[in-house]
């Protein structure tokens, strides 16, 4: 079992932008619950999210110093990724290089999987 983590906000590197609309609705719902049900993903030599930008993003909306993160190793090749969108490639050093550098991937550009 993994541990969960509360990581300050401002160490975290989201690598994908957000959509507002669902932001402010999942900031509502975390408000009206008081936590955050599923604790984000986080690359932990980068400190890159690699999945929970929007409930980082209502986090730090709400005010919240830090989020609940799962940390991981990214290089690991148990972690995979692809793209949500078809005829998209997506690579981990691109992911890294958006959330090292600041230049987001659109939303909904990557999605990861961790291989047991």
């Amino acid at each position: 079992m993994s541990k969960i983590y509360l990581i300050n906000n401002q160490k975290l590197k989201p690598h994908e932008q957000i959509r507002k609309r669902y932001l402010i609705k999942l900031a509502r719902q975390i408000k009206r619950d008081g936590l955050i049900k599923k604790p984000i993903i986080v690359d932990r030599k980068t400190w890159v999210i690699l999945d929970g930008h929007h409930r980082f993003a209502s986090a730090k909306l709400l005010g919240w110093p830090s989020t609940p993160a799962h940390l991981v190793n990214y290089h690991s090749e148990k972690i995979t990724v692809r793209s949500w969108r078809k005829n998209i490639i997506v690579t981990k050093k691109m992911v890294l290089s958006a959330g090292l550098s600041g230049n987001l991937l659109k939303p909904k550009t990557s999605k990861h999987k961790e291989v047991l």
